[in-house]
């Protein structure tokens, strides 16, 4: 019996998926599939096997190293995996074992950019079959499956900003080899500060162009294609979709972005704030409603004219608010994102809503009996690991409904209205999650102490470098 049968991961409809796996890839003569997962930080790792292997394994798994899960941005290993327990706790997790990589047959795509190569997401299971509780993905399915349990599905649209540079040099000598190594040096593809135009948008349109045809064909429903407000900035929308979707079409198009754009003499960045002259911030928004698995009916559509949302929307609306701080470590991940969080922008600074204002946290877009009636969250980065980012709004949702919460009045002047102020910083941040029962108990203490010592580590690292500012600042004063 294969350890897929054995602990009965794969549901019928996935059963079915593989079976169509196995005819694609024989039809396409493909050659590799990479088998990836997402990690803490929501980039994809893993394997790439030869496709007779890969097909062999499909129900097996494929082995992969748990130091990979103890790993910071700059992919230092930051637990100390040859003690007891490998800074885990968990025997596991020593030593540098393995984990199985055990794939989603319902994610497999043929990857348009690269000859003869599929692509398939995994899901981390230890030998004797359980999930892996470091696994983001992991993490996000069962918080899906308490809102399913209540009769509930999550839906999440995606307005997804970031730049694209032309590579002028990345930086490929040895010495450039470091732990991160020397950023790529770059110029813009335009000045910017024209938004929406058509002329910056046909300045930009050749790459754009790549990409649109590339996101396409791996089957990411791409709704729109702009021009940002600033220079070498674009942004890409994609149309609601259910459940894990949303989440795994926002790796996948991350990654696939980096490397199309490579491939073409490009650099594309989803960095919060690139430390480049002139350039601008980027966002995430992310745009989610709660239907009925039942009726599919928004639970969030207000049936009185005078309402936006409906009873159960404007609860779920205050969880969001009263849990802001401290899921922002989970919306906004790098001590970057938070240059981002700037009053009298077209950022948030604290947790407030308002009806269709574009200062707030969260927009709240529609009216009575309109069936998109959706709250749109503009506190997020485009670096944010999607898992983590949508299971933290889940949860803060429900917990509002539960708890019935008041969103209290529309704000019609944001940056003046009395509310909590989101975290200044990472470290800020990293205090209101560490300090927060609600996410210990939802997210499970070993998680958060888990993922709070990770971000620990790159904010020490941070610390320990002198900046630009400070030399500036004290080596002629002093």
């Amino acid at each position: 019996m294969t350890f897929v049968a054995r602990h009965a991961l794969w549901s019928d409809e996935q059963k079915d998926a593989a079976a169509r796996l196995r005819r694609i890839v024989e039809d396409k003569n493909l050659e590799v599939i990479r088998l990836a997962f997402p990690d803490q930080h929501g980039i994809l790792r893993g394997k790439t096997i030869i496709a007779t292997e890969a097909i062999a394994s499909l129900e097996s798994g494929c082995s992969i190293t748990t130091t990979m899960l103890a790993k910071d941005t700059s992919h230092r290993t930051v637990f100390p995996v040859f003690t007891a327990g490998g800074g885990f706790g968990m025997k596991e997790m020593e030593g540098a074992a393995d984990v199985l990589m055990v794939a989603d047959p319902a994610t497999f795509r043929v990857l348009p950019w690269a000859p003869a190569t599929g692509w398939v997401l995994c899901d981390l299971y230890f030998n004797d079959g359980r999930p892996v509780p470091f696994a983001t993905r992991g993490l996000y399915k069962r918080v899906l499956d308490e809102l399913g349990a209540r009769g509930h599905d999550f839906v999440a649209g995606l307005e997804v900003e970031f730049h694209i540079f032309r590579l002028d040099d990345p930086h490929m000598r040895p010495e450039d080899a470091g732990q991160p190594g020397t950023p790529p040096s770059v110029s813009l593809l335009s000045h910017g500060y024209q938004y929406l135009t058509e002329q910056r948008f046909d300045q930009m349109e050749p790459v754009l162009e790549i990409l649109r045809r590339d996101i396409v064909a791996l089957g990411l429903p791409l709704r729109s294609v702009e021009v940002e407000f600033g220079p070498s900035q674009c942004e890409f929308t994609f149309a609601p979709k259910k459940g894990l979707e949303p989440a795994d079409n926002m790796v996948l198009f991350r990654s696939a972005v980096k490397q199309i754009a490579r491939r073409h003499g490009y650099h594309a960045t989803f960095m919060c704030r690139p430390k480049l002259p002139n350039v601008f911030a980027s966002g995430w928004h992310l745009h989610q409603s709660i239907v009925s698995r039942a009726s599919g009916e928004n639970q969030f559509m207000a049936k009185d004219g005078t309402e936006p949302l409906s009873a159960f929307g404007k609860s779920y609306l205050a969880g969001l608010l009263d849990h802001a701080r401290a899921s922002a470590v989970f919306t906004t991940p790098t001590i970057n994102g938070y240059k981002r969080y700037r009053s009298y922008s077209l950022a948030p600074d604290r947790a407030i809503w308002g009806r269709d204002n574009r200062g707030v946290m969260i927009r709240v877009l529609g009216g009575a009996n309109d069936a998109a009636t959706r709250l749109e969250n503009r506190i997020g980065e485009p670096a944010a690991n999607p898992y983590l980012y949508m299971a933290s709004q889940i949860l803060s949702g429900l917990d509002g409904v539960d708890r019935k919460l008041d969103p209290g009045p529309s704000a019609d002047t944001p940056y003046e209205t009395k509310a909590p102020l989101l975290p200044k910083s990472l470290r800020d941040a990293v205090s209101a999650l560490k300090d927060d029962p609600f996410f210990r108990e939802k997210f499970g203490p070993e998680f958060v102490d888990y993922y709070t010592h990770i971000k620990n580590a790159e904010i020490d690292r941070f610390l320990a470098e002198v900046t630009d500012w400070e030399h500036r600042e004290y080596f002629e004063m002093f």
